[in-house]
């Protein structure tokens, strides 16, 4: 089973995106920073804040899904906002997409909010709303079990220092894998979760018995380079002793994003 996290960035280098989901042709991919506005034709919009300026896909989850046909397909939005097109708005949800190979059986989720609420009416103040998304898969072809869930954690404007608000974002999260994880079998938690190595996140986690890939290779950037800051950590990917991996890798090549995606086989 091949399971892939990424930061999708709203889609800003969307055709490689599209030609690399395509390639690695993951059994789930987990995505973060999705947009999916229902009345808008596909195509490029801007997103506007505070002065600044950025092209966003305004209809992404819909193209990737349409990348891979054969995967069902899950859209989890934190919060709904306005893009533009020129001086037209065109209202539109930000959040997570999860897709899944249709041979493998979804047989629990559970998606609720780590920080903060929806925002119907705007991106919401900062740090806004973040929400996390868990499956629980069944393979036919292996006979057994796994769950899998992804988060986008809280953008904070100060950095990706511990908060008290990071605090509760990460009991939030595994609290909401307690509902879906029966505990004996594997689990593995992945996503941009916007905190450095030495978070308190990851000694909430690991009374899950999780440990991270990423700084567990020596690993010490996540980031393309069309990240130009620095602090070159931000996404993770765990997993429990009873998931046997493959193959891990922080794909350096291709760019699909200012994030690199985490790519996980499991045997």
């Amino acid at each position: 089973m091949r399971i892939i996290s990424l930061n999708a960035w709203g889609g800003r280098l969307h055709e490689a995106l599209i030609a690399y989901v395509k390639q690695a042709d993951p059994d789930v991919l987990c995505l973060q920073e999705v947009l999916r506005a229902r009345n808008a034709d596909s195509g490029w919009s801007i997103y506007r804040d505070a002065g600044l300026e950025l092209p966003q896909r305004a209809n992404l989850f819909q193209e990737i899904s349409a990348a891979l046909p054969g995967h069902d397909a899950f859209f989890c939005p934190a919060s709904r906002g306005e893009l533009f097109d020129g001086d037209a708005a065109i209202v539109a949800d930000f959040g997570l997409a999860t897709l899944v190979r249709k041979s493998h059986s979804v047989i629990a989720q559970a998606l609720d909010f780590v920080h903060g609420s929806f925002s119907a009416d705007g991106w919401g103040e900062h740090p806004r709303p973040r929400n996390a998304h868990c499956i629980r898969l069944f393979s036919s072809a292996h006979g057994r079990a796994v769950t899998i869930a992804h988060m986008h954690g809280l953008r904070d404007p100060a950095g990706k220092g511990d908060t008290a608000q990071r605090q509760q974002q990460a009991l939030a999260l595994a609290g909401l894998i307690g509902r879906i994880w029966p505990g004996d079998e594997g689990l593995v938690v992945c996503g941009d979760f916007n905190v450095l190595p030495d978070s308190a996140t990851f000694r909430v986690l690991a009374r899950l018995g999780l440990s991270d890939l990423v700084t567990g290779s020596g690993l010490v950037d996540t980031r393309t380079s069309h990240y130009l800051k620095q602090g070159r950590f931000a996404d993770y990917m765990l997993i429990t002793p009873g998931v046997e991996v493959a193959r891990f890798d922080v794909v350096e090549a291709p760019e699909v994003s200012d994030h690199r995606a985490l790519l996980l086989d499991i045997a």
